[in-house]
């Protein structure tokens, strides 16, 4: 059955859409099956996205035709179909009146995947008016609250360094928090790893009571602050908060230099939105574990991690891995930077809408996979500034000298971009970042050919 009649108007603004302030705008990469029209396929992509149906029903009324989803712009050749959808439509709290992740997502990225006549359909991007963000709880705490407990400026207080603890499984109590010990002697930032949470052979009340002693006794040993980010993760959101009460009360006058990371992606924003809510104290830690099966651009369905980026933010994400910008071990690009500015600035351009934030906090960018000293001075380039968490498990653990060794090298290498200096001579009068080139030598041959030459004796 042809909707387009019902379910298209291309004679929609999009800037009038935009200043009206009623809909939420998506855009899609979509191409319809052999045989299907274009705006056909598109009319019931939006229906079936909102009000509609494949056949015509006794229920459908003047109102219900109010709050229908509308395809607004359509170009074939290049896959783009763009969708307003009314504020009205989704649904909301029935304790504050707030907005919910989990309505939009069940009508723009719900039924429509799995349709007959749809080839392929991938968000794209997604524009939220003003009204939709004051409906968002977003973050309760950003990088700046880290940067107070770390005893720095709370403006551009610059790079956290960071680890995972490796391996992140099979660890026991007492190796586990020996770990987070040696790191801390060098560095601010430990993430307990998504997959270590309460394993049979580290039970999470027998290793949190050890993690908390090593924290204390690097602080004691350096003087400096420490943060640790508890996993958190669980199915039954009572589970979540019976981990993150006993966490909080473990590390007692330190709770808060406690973090807690979440599973965003495969735990669904009921989880995100759990922490957020119950524990606005807390520095919100947002894994995304497993988001690559569709954000990858491999993949024609699904978001793109842009997308997921944006939707963190507005449930109130501290921080997001965003990945390595192409200058890590994960899939990415050095235009991914752009995905770090989306969730930092108050507005940003994206890959087709201009998004005002209207206030709401940021979210930090958090960097991980495959990262190391020599890695860093040429993503810190790309990105234009340092002010990030960088979570580096190999590149710290895999330190010729020990973890605090590398947790030093990572934070040389920010020093080392900040004074635009070049790496090279840099290592020369510091140590711990002239010993990652031994540590890491096929990096340092690619990124830094003849440096054996020229760093020498300070090898």
């Amino acid at each position: 059955m042809d909707q387009s009649s019902r379910y298209t108007d291309l004679a929609l603004r999009e800037e009038d859409l935009i200043a009206g302030g009623r809909h939420i705008l998506v855009a899609y990469k979509m191409k319809p099956k052999a045989g299907y029209g274009y705006l056909a396929a598109a009319a019931h992509f939006a229906a079936e996205s909102s009000t509609g149906t494949n056949v015509e029903v006794s229920t459908t009324d003047d109102f219900t035709k109010g709050v229908d989803a509308l395809v607004y712009y359509i170009d074939e050749p290049a896959e783009d179909m763009r969708i307003a959808y009314p504020l009205d439509l989704f649904d909301r709290n029935i304790i504050d009146g707030r907005m919910m992740v989990v309505s939009f997502l069940t009508l723009a990225i719900g039924n429509n995947q799995g349709m007959g006549d749809i080839a392929h359909a991938k968000m794209i991007d997604i524009y939220f008016p003003p009204r939709a963000i004051q409906l968002f709880d977003g973050p309760s705490k950003d990088i700046s609250d880290l940067w107070r407990v770390l005893g720095r400026p709370i403006k551009d207080g610059g790079y956290i360094a960071g680890t995972i603890i490796k391996p992140k499984l099979g660890l026991r109590p007492e190796p586990f928090a020996q770990a987070a010990y040696q790191f801390w002697l060098g560095g601010d930032f430990i993430k307990n790893d998504e997959p270590q949470g309460n394993q049979v052979f580290a039970p999470l009340k027998k290793t949190m009571p050890l993690v908390a002693d090593a924290m204390r006794r690097a602080m004691d040993k350096t003087g400096q602050p420490k943060v640790f980010s508890a996993n958190i993760t669980a199915d039954d959101h009572y589970e979540m908060c019976a981990r993150a009460d006993f966490i909080l009360e473990t590390f007692g006058p330190d709770a808060d230099k406690v973090a807690f990371l979440v599973d965003g992606f495969v735990g669904g924003p009921g989880m995100v939105t759990t922490a957020r809510r119950q524990y606005p104290g807390q520095y919100l830690h947002y894994h995304r574990a497993g988001h690559g099966m569709i954000t990858s651009p491999s993949s024609h369905r699904g978001y793109t991690a842009l997308v997921l980026a944006k939707l963190s933010r507005l449930q109130g994400a501290s921080g997001i891995h965003v990945g390595t910008m192409g200058y890590g071990k994960m899939e990415g690009a050095s235009d991914d930077r752009n995905i770090a500015y989306m969730i930092e600035r108050d507005e940003c351009q994206g890959p087709v809408y201009y998004q005002k934030w209207y206030g709401m906090k940021p979210t930090t960018p958090i960097i991980s996979g495959g990262m190391n000293a020599l890695r860093l001075p040429g993503f810190f380039e790309n990105l234009g500034h340092g002010n990030v968490i960088n979570t580096a498990g190999g590149g710290s653990y895999g330190h010729i000298d020990s973890p605090a060794a590398g947790a030093l090298s990572l934070r040389q290498a920010y020093e080392c971009w900040k004074a635009k200096a070049d790496p090279i001579e840099w290592a020369k009068s510091h140590k711990e970042f002239a010993r990652a080139f031994a540590s890491f030598p096929q990096d340092a041959d690619k990124l830094y050919p003849g440096w054996r030459d020229r760093i020498g004796s300070h090898r």
